[in-house]
């Protein structure tokens, strides 16, 4: 295998977490490794809502700290909360002061929403829907302007290499291209995964393509401990059009007035939750699921909330309803629940570090502990920024500023590419079996439909990624036989007495249990 060295160090992800870090590191020199062009690709260009900060006088970063505890179920770690939304307000001010056109009011103050399960409303936004794209817009701006960091476009990490004592000596890249390349070992002064989450893993999904949990899998595969697999946040309002991914309709819809109907014209939420339609995210995609196992396909109603102004107000959904024939301004947005965000990960401490040393992890694909079995709605973003300083500040402690020349990687040759049905069946497995709802049935069968797919395509390092963050989602799930939070079990249908726990799994032991499985019969 060729290997190239550089002082560099080396990010993997183009996304809110990773652009972030890399401009709190200037001017120690970085190259980011990015499967698609920089600004595409990344989960964090397609976020709605915005920024959770509180931004009003009459909030606090305490109350802020006590609904993220509240949403997640009991499996919150209370410090991780309380040092994420002390200092919100400052990354919102640092990001204004960037470029990021946030909403503001005649009195130039920002515009906020509320969202589901805030007491408050303190979701800063762009122009309604657009808070991803224009914080990444800004962001990437600042970054090709800056001389430290180079990225390298249409590259691919597929592994980690570790030392006998658990250290990461390098990173696998090869090309993302559909032919791919010859793998290259990358060694860099240090490395941060800022790789996104795991929704693509599912069939019905919100996020980019290639966000399919390979991130997860490679660290996994290396021997990190994951934390909190089970967890995963269904969104209730993908707009279910056919597209994959879905378009979203975002939750600030419903926080301007929207409601949820179903066929009949009943508006559901009013007899599941006391907040209706501004429960917490795990209630209402569970009652959406619910509509649509029925038959009675659930839609989204802005019509007397918004009428026209969702047009000019909230463009993203305008235009994905617009280009399938749908009027939000006249007409109701059908909606479905999927797979959206991932509240585990690699897990890390509150410096950003995770189980192997040398290794730092921000974004989606880490698990730090704030988002529990239910990420607080707009925290995602948050927490990227957050840590994505503390993991640059940790590494600048450990690496010393020197210039380094730009990385040249000789991506020649050609490698096995994940069979497009194989990760067909995969995305199926997941829907079906590790889902809105689950099972010790279910789940059973997709560790062992997973088993299957990893033996017969076990050639392709991308494609075991895939499956080892799978098999660690549906043990997880397995293993934790309560229902809490997004994590729903039909056979265990009410949390464990008391405080919840976190759980922490290595790939190792997610595959002692898969193999069990696999020995027992249907």
């Amino acid at each position: 295998m060729q290997e190239v060295t550089t002082s560099r160090v080396v990010i993997v992800g183009a996304g809110l977490g990773a652009l972030y870090a890399a401009l709190e590191l200037a001017p120690r020199p970085v190259v980011l490794i990015s499967p698609e062009p920089l600004g595409e690709g990344a989960s964090s260009a397609w976020a709605q809502g915005g920024v959770a900060a509180a931004m009003d006088d009459r909030d606090t970063a305490a109350a802020h700290a006590r609904d993220t505890v509240k949403a997640g179920a009991g499996t919150v770690d209370a410090e991780v909360a309380d040092l994420v939304t002390r200092d919100a307000r400052d990354f919102i001010l640092d990001l204004t002061a960037k470029g990021t056109p946030f909403d503001r009011g005649p009195d130039g103050g920002y515009v906020l929403s509320r969202e589901a399960a805030h007491s408050f409303a303190r979701v800063v936004r762009v122009k309604g829907d657009q808070a991803g794209a224009q914080i990444m817009a800004t962001l990437i701006d600042v970054a090709r302007r800056t001389p430290s960091i180079q990225v390298l476009e249409g590259v691919m990490a597929i592994g980690l290499e570790t030392s006998p004592d658990g250290r990461v000596e390098g990173l696998v890249v090869q090309s993302a291209s559909d032919t791919g390349s010859d793998p290259v070992m990358l060694r860099g002064a240090a490395v941060l995964l800022a790789g996104g989450g795991s929704g693509g893993l599912y069939a019905v999904t919100t996020n980019p393509p290639r966000i399919r949990g390979q991130v997860i899998g490679l660290a996994a595969r290396a021997g990190a401990v994951i934390a909190d697999a089970e967890f995963v946040q269904f969104h209730p309002t993908a707009i279910d059009v056919g597209e994959d991914p879905a378009p979203l309709a975002t939750e600030a819809l419903r926080g301007e007035g929207a409601v949820l109907l179903n066929r009949q014209g009943q508006r559901f939420m009013t007899h599941v939750h006391p907040d209706a339609e501004l429960a917490p995210r795990d209630v209402v995609a569970r009652a959406i699921y619910a509509q649509t196992q029925a038959g009675n396909r659930p839609v989204l109603d802005t019509r007397d909330a918004l009428g026209a102004r969702i047009l000019t107000q909230y463009p993203a959904v305008a235009i994905a309803c617009t280009r399938n024939g749908i009027d939000p301004a006249t007409q109701p947005i059908p909606v479905a629940a999927a797979a959206h965000y991932h509240m585990g990960g690699i897990a890390t401490n509150t410096e950003g570090r995770a189980s192997l040393k040398g290794l730092w992890v921000c974004g989606e694909a880490s698990s730090t502990g704030l988002h529990g079995a239910n990420r607080l709605a707009s925290n995602g973003l948050l927490e990227a920024l957050v840590f994505a300083r503390i993991c640059a500040q940790g590494i600048a402690a450990e690496v010393p500023e020197a210039d380094a020349p730009p990385v040249v990687l000789e991506l020649s040759g050609s490698s096995v590419q994940p069979d497009a049905e194989a990760v067909r069946q995969l995305r199926e497995t997941m829907t079906t079996g590790v889902g809105v709802v689950r099972d010790a049935s279910g789940l059973s069968r997709a560790l062992r439909t997973i088993a299957a797919l990893e033996q017969a395509h076990g050639d392709n390092p991308s494609f075991m990624n895939m499956c080892a963050t799978a098999t660690l989602i549906a043990a997880a799930a397995l293993l934790r036989e309560e229902s809490r939070g997004a994590h729903e079990r039909s056979d265990f249908p009410t949390p464990h007495a008391g405080p919840g726990e976190r759980s922490f799994l290595t790939l190792e032991a997610a595959l002692t249990l898969r193999a069990r499985i696999c020995e027992t019969s249907e």
